[in-house]
């Protein structure tokens, strides 16, 4: 199958297209490279710089192309930086989001997987977190995450897009040749792999007094490549099948704390992390994980190497391969 993965030279979508070329599928990469690095595309697959925001480029690359599905990972991810630039993300993550879409429709496109965010459920009432929970984001990124969720049932309906939308919290991880390469790097485990490389002073934890078993805050992790996983299990159903999937959720249920992480680090490296400790951040619940019980049931998904000590070893493995990561910017 010839597959569109957007944002395929970023973390997960460079992983993506690696997998697919291993299954005998022809995976065209779609990238602006902004965030992305052109090392990560895996040889063998066809990179197509372009913006999302550019919507006559985008209605040609899925035209002449010739692809029969698309794989969307490209977003702007970064939290913090959405409440400080709304515009752009909103710009390039639901602009984009709706220049894709059309583009599919002109094409005759009609497989869709979106990966989307747990972002989109805010600060639930409950955990773990089931994919009818109410979803009220907090901010702007997961905000412009949901609003290309709600435009897919329209599209459904318009004119018979078949979709998923796949919503996790955090990745971790790598293969053996593809790992996390961020500038700025913001997730916990490359921050303290990094640490340990002498790239970063410390490692800061935020908070040592919530109600959680050790005190620190409690996030849901899921290996790279069992995401990725999904994301292939869901194109494949919407391959086999005539109905849109909706919503799924890919998480680990029970999730790692702050201080488990950095056992893992430890315990794997053999080196001890320098570590810093400061109150809560405002805003940051004790606990987020997600109910995966219908990605199980669905998509027959089961994270086979999502353990902490497997995620903190191959990104250790990778990170110290590439120091500097891929060193194109």
């Amino acid at each position: 199958m010839r597959v569109l993965v957007t944002g395929g030279a970023g973390y997960i979508g460079s992983v993506a297209t690696e997998r697919l070329l291993g299954e005998g599928h022809e995976p065209v990469v779609l990238d602006s490279l902004i965030n992305g690095h052109r090392g990560a595309v895996p040889e063998g697959a066809e990179l197509v710089e372009g913006d999302l925001r550019d919507a006559d480029r985008l209605r040609a690359v899925v035209s002449e192309s010739r692809v029969e599905a698309v794989l969307h990972f490209a977003a702007l991810t970064l939290v913090g930086e959405s409440v400080e630039k709304p515009g752009d993300y909103f710009g390039v993550n639901v602009g984009g989001g709706h220049n894709l879409i059309e583009a599919m429709r002109l094409a005759g496109v009609d497989r869709l997987v979106f990966s989307s965010t747990a972002a989109v459920y805010g600060m639930p009432a409950s955990l773990p977190i089931r994919e009818d929970a109410a979803t009220d984001p907090i901010n702007p990124y997961g905000r412009s995450k949901l609003m290309v969720e709600q435009m897919l049932p329209w599209h459904a309906q318009a004119w018979g897009l078949k979709y998923a939308c796949l919503r996790y919290f955090n990745v971790a991880g790598a293969s053996s040749t593809r790992g996390e390469d961020h500038a700025p790097e913001t997730h916990v485990i490359p921050v303290a792999l990094l640490t340990l490389l002498g790239k970063r002073e410390q490692f800061s934890v935020f908070g040592t007094d919530y109600p959680t078993e050790d005190g620190t805050a409690i996030r849901d992790y899921v290996h790279v490549l069992d995401l990725v996983d999904a994301h292939i299990a869901a194109l494949t159903r919407l391959s086999t099948g005539d109905a849109p999937l909706g919503a799924i959720n890919l998480g680990t249920r029970d999730g790692f704390s702050v201080r488990q992480v950095i056992e893992a680090v430890e315990r794997v490296t053999g080196q001890t992390l320098p570590v810093s400790y400061g109150p809560r951040r405002a805003g940051d619940p004790p606990a987020l994980v997600a109910d995966a019980s219908r990605a199980r049931e669905v998509l027959g998904w089961e994270p086979s190497r999502s353990t902490l000590d497997d995620m903190v070893t191959s990104a250790w493995a990778w990170h110290r391969s590439r120091p500097d990561g891929y060193a194109d910017r």
